[in-house]
């Protein structure tokens, strides 16, 4: 802690200090204690805490500060900086606290700050609990430390609201920041896991039996192992949904992986304890701008074959699909359309071109392949997804489709769309129309 005299009045000025990583704490006081208008003051409230709390000492080293920010340091505190604090005597200080004799030997030695170790020392295996249960109580106060501002920007969020949300992860329910799976889990170690992309309307979410009959089926395509009960499913969607207040215009991202591994590798025999499970519920309006069009562009990447990777399972290996995304992005397109290995259209990389409405509405339906020319030149193309829901095509490769307009067919079956998504679903429990 150090107190300065502040300009106006002659008041005192309180500061309290932690430092990171904890080795370099000591320094700091020491370079805080050479400023002329600075008395330091070390740990004066931590014994009589110890003593009238009984509470335990918790010993923990952190990562983060340098030399360099103590400039910005004194900026952020608003006094000015001071060159001394740059350097100091070596040997004991009047003010060192009850610690002294253990912890600053090093730092008696020292006349200023030195750059860390370029590499750690082994991690004493006896001290993994103590580190377990203090990472936490570190991660809290980790919130609270000065960072440069170049390193930590954070990019704004589409729907603000959904940076204080809460995720289903394994048999849990965390906040986002604390949404996380190991790194020894199958999604990390191989994109071997399998997802469904759900809507919610208005306290129903859209096709969820259907989504969850394609996400078993996909699981045991894959031979998955010691999966989750339908039930169990449905109840972790419910309770993530209920949680978060999400009633309506969100979206869930479903993912159930082949679970953690016992070491790293590809064979599913190191998968011993059980599949994970993760809802990831988000406010989100569709992504796509279903009023005046969106834009796509052909993608030189192949859809997967069946030849190589069934694309009828629901998997999360998306790599052609995100290289497929970033030639759309490149060209400043909403999406990117991809062909088969025989040059048809397949699908866009994030939505599925298809014609079931047309059904409701008695328009003629014919299934088959069909080539990039004829969308080319057809009169109207609509893309359906959860992302998007239903998404007129105004250009496609540089070519107008129609008139360059949302057309009648389109638009009516928006309308269809809509009336389906508002009649149909399955309810969340609790959930009262308002």
């Amino acid at each position: 802690m150090a107190a300065t005299e502040a300009a106006v009045d002659g008041e005192v000025e309180v500061i309290h200090m932690w430092s990171s990583p904890r080795s370099t704490s000591t320094s700091l006081m020491y370079s805080f204690a050479q400023r002329d208008d600075v008395e330091v003051l070390d740990e004066p409230l931590y014994a009589t805490f110890l003593r009238v709390t009984g509470a335990e000492r918790p010993y923990k080293e952190e990562i983060l500060s340098k030399v360099a920010t103590l400039h910005a340091l004194c900026d952020d505190l608003g006094i000015p900086f001071q060159a001394a604090m740059l350097k100091w005597e070596p040997g004991p200080k009047p003010f060192d606290g009850m610690w002294a004799p253990y912890w600053y030997e090093s730092t008696h030695k020292s006349t200023g700050f030195k750059p860390p170790r370029k590499y750690p020392s082994p991690f004493p295996l006896s001290l993994y609990d103590l580190l377990e249960q203090s990472l936490p109580f570190y991660n809290l106060l980790k919130g609270y430390v000065r960072r440069n501002p170049a390193k930590s920007f954070n990019p704004p969020l589409p729907v603000p609201a959904n940076e204080k949300l809460l995720a289903w992860v394994g048999n849990e329910i965390v906040p986002r920041e604390s949404a996380k799976v190991s790194v020894l889990d199958s999604v990390v170690q191989g994109g071997d896991a399998v997802w469904e992309g759900l809507r919610i309307y208005d306290g129903k979410i859209f096709k969820l039996e259907e989504h969850l009959d394609r996400l078993f089926d996909s699981a045991k395509a894959l031979a998955f192992s010691n999966v989750p009960t339908r039930d169990e499913v449905k109840q972790a969607i419910f309770k993530t949904l209920i949680r978060n207040g999400m009633f309506n215009n969100a979206h869930i991202r479903l993912t159930l992986t082949r679970g953690k591994k016992v070491t790293s590798g590809m064979s599913p025999a190191f998968n011993l304890y059980g599949c994970t499970l993760i809802v990831l519920a988000e406010l989100k309006p569709p992504v796509y701008d279903n009023e005046s069009g969106i834009i796509l562009v052909t993608a030189t990447t192949r859809r997967n074959s069946p030849n190589n990777l069934d694309s009828k399972i629901h998997h999360n290996n998306l790599l052609n699909n995100i290289v497929a995304k970033v030639e759309g992005n490149n060209s400043r397109a909403d999406d990117a359309i991809m062909l088969d290995k025989d040059g048809y259209v397949s699908e866009t990389n994030a939505t599925n071109i298809v014609m079931g409405l047309v059904v409701k509405e008695n328009f003629l339906l014919a299934e088959r392949r069909i080539s990039l020319s004829e969308f080319h030149t057809a009169d109207e193309v609509f893309t359906t997804g959860t992302m998007g829901e239903l998404s007129p095509v105004v250009k496609i490769d540089g070519r107008i489709i129609g008139d360059g307009k949302v057309g009648p067919v389109t638009r009516q079956l928006q309308n269809v769309y809509k009336e389906l998504t508002a009649g149909s679903g399955v309810p969340i429990p609790t959930y009262q129309q308002p």
